[in-house]
């Protein structure tokens, strides 16, 4: 036995292999160092490194046994039962189902809500704020925005249907005529977890649901109606139609408002119905004008006529009452005749005579024929009435 290390298990100190220095050690019946069989220092170390024997070839690489059997060691103190045994597994699985429970924890935006699955299948929906639930792939959680305005257009031309989609705003009206309808619709979701689940193809659902409330509107009102006074009804009437539509379907969405953003007749059509406007007008023109007349005209008339029934019946109770108030005169007279004929008789006579003579210049004569000299009181008095009236 030589004086050489016996560190290594087959012979000279140093790493597993040998690698120390010495003549003849516990090694191999070699008669070298500490290596295998061979005959000096390290030829049976791996790595080429020779002890004292073999002389130094450069750095050495770390040794992966030292490195293994110090991750052992280590491990073996954190946990004193063996990293094999049972205790170890059940500790390495419940920090691993913790860290996967752990990712269930999420968080609702204000303008979001939760849609929670479970296997895929819709179960709840959640408000804003921190929320659990099933980590995946167990469970499932989409955040869909609920705030955010949407809205489809139809009619006219559609870009993201890349094609002429006018045929899709032509709709019959309630007098039988056709009107190129363009219109936007408004919308926003109500509930996220009907809205993802109940319909597949949202846009194209409430595209379809839009136009049907539309033409349903539209086919109950005048074209004159439609384009004119009758377009905000029209939108009103849509829109409750739609909401009541997607609420059948159960589609978790509330239609904000239907605009109208035209309604003209067809294309093809539009210098026609244009004419036919013009003669319109000016029919309510004339007619406008003549109901100026009638309105000028007929109330002077019956102004007139009601002064001319008014005259002629004053006229007629004059009349009336004069005669009922000279026959009344005139059978006083009679009455007063038949008592005392002689009187009477005078009495005519003087009233006939003053009525006749106080108009007419008088010349008073004697029986002898002269003339008979007078007060000219008449001419006094026609001329004192003449200077009064001056």
């Amino acid at each position: 036995m030589g004086s050489s290390n016996q560190g290594g298990p087959w012979g000279g100190g140093g790493g597993p292999w040998g690698g120390g220095s010495g003549n003849g050690g516990n090694g191999g019946p070699g008669n070298g160092g500490n290596g295998g069989p061979g005959n000096d220092g390290n030829r049976g170390n791996p790595w080429g490194n020779g002890g004292n024997g073999g002389g130094g070839r450069g750095p050495q690489p770390p040794d992966l046994d030292d490195l293994l059997r110090q991750g052992q060691e280590r491990l073996k103190q954190v946990m004193p039962g063996g990293f094999g045994g049972p205790r170890a597994i059940v500790l390495v699985v419940l920090g691993m189902l913790v860290a996967w429970m752990a990712t269930g924890f999420y968080r609702v935006n204000p303008d979001q809500q939760g849609v929670e699955l479970l296997f895929g299948k819709f179960v709840k929906t959640t408000g804003p704020g921190l929320n659990y639930w099933f980590p995946a792939p167990v469970g499932e959680v989409m955040t869909p925005r609920v705030t955010e305005t949407r809205q489809v257009a139809i009619g006219g031309r559609d870009a993201r249907r890349g094609a002429d989609a006018a045929a899709g705003g032509q709709m019959l009206t309630g007098d039988q005529n056709i009107i190129d309808v363009d219109f936007i619709v408004q919308w926003r979701i109500r509930d996220a977890g009907e809205f993802l689940f109940n319909i597949r193809d949202h846009e194209t659902t409430i595209r379809a649901a839009a136009e049907s409330a539309m033409r349903e509107v539209i086919g109950r009102t005048p074209l004159e109606v439609a384009m004119t006074t009758g377009r905000g009804e029209a939108q009103t009437r849509a829109r409750d139609l739609l909401q009541g539509i997607l609420d059948t379907y159960k589609a978790g969405v509330t239609v904000l408002d239907v605009q109208l953003q035209k309604a003209d007749p067809p294309q093809e059509v539009i210098d026609a119905f244009n004419d036919v406007q013009r003669a319109r007008q000016d029919k309510e023109r004339l007619q406008n004008e003549a109901n100026t007349y009638r309105n000028d005209i007929l109330p002077r008339a019956k102004g007139e006529s009601e002064r001319l029934i008014q005259e002629a019946s004053a006229y007629r109770d004059r009349v009336v009452k004069d005669a009922e108030g000279e026959a009344a005169r005139f059978l006083s007279v009679y009455e007063t005749y038949r008592n005392a004929r002689d009187v009477t008789t005078q009495r005519l006579y003087l009233e006939t005579m003053q009525d006749v003579l106080k108009q007419s210049d008088k010349v008073i004569l004697d029986k002898a024929g002269g003339a008979v000299p007078y007060l000219p009181l008449p001419e006094v008095r026609k001329a004192l009435q003449g200077q009064e009236s001056k």
